[in-house]
């Protein structure tokens, strides 16, 4: 792919915190919802100067999608992967 479509394909050619470049790459989020946790790997904008992340309006739907099944307990589908803790400090 040329620079020039890549470009195309990311809606930022710089960061809109620090002004570095951003790259497209996968990533892994962790979205919390009551006492829940989930695991997702999702395609972000991600600077290679600060790290903020950009996500699409596609993927925050998804976020917010997963974080209300979390909160009320629908957890139908998702795969358990061990335990999460909380430390008191």
């Amino acid at each position: 792919m040329t620079e020039k479509a890549n470009k195309a394909m990311t809606p930022f050619e710089l960061c809109p915190v620090c002004g570095g470049d951003v790259i497209e790459k996968e990533v892994e989020k962790l979205i919390l919802g009551g006492n829940n946790t989930a695991v997702v790997h999702v395609n972000a904008e991600v600077c290679t100067h600060c790290g903020e992340r950009l996500y699409s309006k596609k993927t925050i739907t998804l976020f917010e999608h997963i974080r209300s099944r979390l909160t009320t307990g629908d957890v139908a589908g998702f795969l358990p992967m061990g335990q999460t803790y909380k430390v008191a400090g």
